[in-house]
């Protein structure tokens, strides 16, 4: 049953927005700065995301030291701040100025796929620059988006006005259909499918050394529209830029094994997260589901620090 919201909250909620509104508009290393200053105090204040995320590096880098972890963790909501801010630049401001101190590599793969004129699948993850990122690259290269509704009706209408004006179209999650007949029709679409799926649209694949439960929304999407896959990374840079990175369209892909493309997706998106461990959103609970696992890894009864 859907939760309504109340009048109180939803003010709080429109406050929030103005404020961030603001902090969009500072000059950009500030704004990034404050950003940063906002995740520390997400990370002090948010006792189940810290936990989640403490979990989820403790399982992925189990060759870290804990001072190393610890440190990864720190980096990891400032780098969740500054992406919430750059969200924000992208909703309200000139991109412009931000795409003068943007670095686009690849870009040749993603023109050579869309020339086959199948449409592309724009395969994605939960990296903390993606919303920004992706508002980058369709100034160059104009695609749809796939997004999930956000449950907060302020958010979810600030999310649907800022899609409609920085995206070609917004394509609900759960409308396969449309996503098939805008790359039927040779379109992009640019998805992120890393996250804990359900049951249904799932396998048991490989990530990070643990078998854990993985979309099959690529391999089936693909396969359904002909269409080609196309890797797309976002990063920061230390000097307040950004870097666009765009791999090859996948060889070979579907293979028509949806556990060996499932862990082909796992791979590539393990291999992205090792270059900027900081960046991937660790405070998802992405091994809810594991092979052999007894008990729920994010259990707050296990402690925290």
């Amino acid at each position: 049953m859907k939760k309504s919201v109340s009048l109180p909250n939803r003010l709080l909620t429109q406050l929030a927005l103005v404020l961030l509104w603001l902090v969009a508009h500072l000059p950009h290393r500030l704004a990034l700065a404050v950003g940063g200053g906002m995740g520390r105090l997400y990370l002090l204040s948010s006792r189940r995301r810290r936990r989640v995320a403490k979990v989820n590096l403790e399982m992925c880098f189990p060759e870290l030291a804990p001072e190393g972890r610890r440190a990864l963790l720190r980096a990891h909501f400032s780098s969740l701040g500054r992406g919430l801010v750059e969200m924000a630049i992208g909703w309200w401001t000139d991109l412009s100025p931000v795409l003068a101190r943007t670095e686009m590599k690849g870009l040749e793969h993603l023109t050579a796929a869309a020339a086959r004129g199948r449409g592309v699948v724009l395969l994605s993850a939960h990296f903390t620059g993606l919303e920004l990122g992706g508002a980058l690259l369709n100034t160059r290269i104009p695609f749809a988006v796939v997004y999930r509704k956000h449950e907060h009706p302020v958010v979810q209408r600030q999310f649907a006005r800022s899609r409609a004006r920085l995206f070609r179209r917004a394509i609900p999650r759960n409308d396969i259909k449309q996503m098939l007949r805008a790359l039927k029709a040779g379109e992009i679409v640019w998805f992120a499918a890393d996250q804990h799926p359900k049951k249904r649209s799932g396998v048991m694949a490989e990530f990070f050394g643990i078998t854990t439960l993985t979309s099959t929304s690529p391999a089936r999407i693909a396969r359904a529209a002909g269409s080609p896959v196309v890797p797309f990374f976002p990063h920061h840079r230390a000097d307040g830029g950004y870097v666009l990175r765009l791999l090859p369209a996948l060889e070979g892909f579907p293979s028509g094994d949806d556990g060996l493309d499932a862990t082909r997706i796992n791979r590539i998106i393990e291999e992205e997260i090792r270059r900027e461990p900081r960046e991937y959103l660790w405070i998802h609970r992405r091994f809810k589901t594991t092979a052999g696992s007894f008990g729920d890894p994010y259990n707050p009864a296990a402690g925290d620090d």
